[in-house]
């Protein structure tokens, strides 16, 4: 059996997002992007200039809504920086999804956009 990996998951649910989703709601075409935190506890130059531990794997932008996107795999669990970042995201009135499959994701995103 093959093992899933946190990043193949994210792979295919952007591929999805760009290739599937954006092509067929391209009036108002939406974003998605990866925010690159992973090595962050030697670059202290880098958290000094704004990047966040905890925060998540992509932040996705539709019309009026913005949400925040972590994937894990169907037995990986958040660390205490993500349950942080999860926690102020909510209080601030944004969604925040922790997402094990494409079929997850697609899920996700389409009751977002009714």
């Amino acid at each position: 059996m093959k093992k899933i990996s946190e990043n193949s998951i994210q792979s295919e649910c952007v591929r999805w997002f760009n290739n599937n989703y954006c092509l067929k709601n391209h009036e108002n075409r939406a974003i998605i992007f990866s925010v690159p935190n992973e090595s962050m506890m030697s670059q202290q130059r880098l958290v000094n200039s704004g990047l966040l531990r905890g925060v998540s794997d992509t932040i996705i932008v539709l019309k009026g809504k913005v949400l925040f996107v972590e994937f894990k795999t169907p037995t990986g669990y958040q660390n205490e920086f993500q349950k942080d970042f999860q926690s102020r995201v909510e209080l601030l009135g944004f969604k925040y999804y922790v997402v094990r499959s494409l079929e997850q994701f697609q899920s996700i995103i389409i009751k977002a956009n009714e």
